[in-house]
C-alpha cells in the first residue's frame, strides 16, 4: 500500500472539495443534532441556509487555495486513490503562540484502521517544524478520534506533548499541543 500526502494545487482542489461533504457527514455522527452538524434546509452540512448546493460550499472552500504560504491543503492518496485530506492553518488563522493548526483532518472509512491516518499525519507534521495545536471533540461519540490523536501524537513526539480540555473558538475541545522544532 503506497500512501502519498501531497500539498494540492488549485487544479486538484476539486478532489478535496468532493471529499469535504463526506467529512462533514462523518462529523455529524460525533456531534449529533447540534447546529452546524446537521444538514441545513437545502441538505448541505452548513449552519447557514445561504449554501443551497455543493457548488456554493465549494466556493466557500476556495480560501484554502487563495492563501498560499498561510493555508495548506494536503490530499492523502492510497495507491493513487483519494483517501482523505489534512487542512493546515498558520497565523493569523490559529491561536497566538501556535505556528501550525490542524484545522481539518479526514480519512475515508475504507482506509481507517490500517495505519494510513497516522502515516499521513506524521508526513504532514514533518513538512513544518514549530509549535502545533490540534483540537478534537471530547464527546463519547468521538472516542476513536481521541484515541487516534493521543496515540499518533504520543508516538510522533515520544510522549512529549500536552493535552488539556478547554474552550476554543470552536467550543469545548480536547486540545493537543506539541513542538517538533
Amino acid at each position: 500500500m503506497k500512501i502519498e500526502v501531497k500539498l494540492t494545487s488549485q487544479d486538484e482542489a476539486y478532489i478535496i472539495k468532493n471529499l469535504y461533504p463526506l467529512y462533514l457527514h462523518d462529523l455529524s455522527g460525533h456531534y449529533g443534532l447540534t447546529s452546524g452538524h446537521i444538514p441545513n434546509e437545502h441538505g448541505i452540512f452548513e449552519e447557514s441556509n445561504e449554501y443551497r448546493t455543493l457548488g456554493d460550499q465549494y466556493d466557500a472552500q476556495n480560501v484554502w487555495w487563495d492563501k498560499p504560504n498561510c493555508l495548506y491543503p494536503f490530499l492523502v492518496r492510497v495507491d493513487t486513490i483519494p483517501a482523505g485530506f489534512a487542512l493546515i492553518a498558520t497565523p493569523p488563522h490559529c491561536a497566538q503562540g501556535t505556528d501550525y493548526f490542524v484545522n481539518d483532518f479526514f480519512l475515508l472509512q475504507p482506509f481507517r484502521g490500517k495505519g494510513v491516518a497516522e502515516h499521513a499525519a506524521v508526513q504532514v507534521f514533518e513538512n513544518f517544524k514549530g509549535s502545533w495545536e490540534i483540537f478534537t471533540n471530547p464527546s463519547e461519540g468521538n472516542l476513536i478520534g481521541q484515541k487516534f490523536w493521543r496515540k499518533t501524537i504520543s508516538n510522533y513526539t515520544k510522549g512529549l506533548y500536552e493535552e488539556e480540555f478547554g474552550t476554543t473558538f470552536d467550543g469545548d475541545k480536547i486540545i493537543f499541543r506539541f513542538n517538533n522544532g
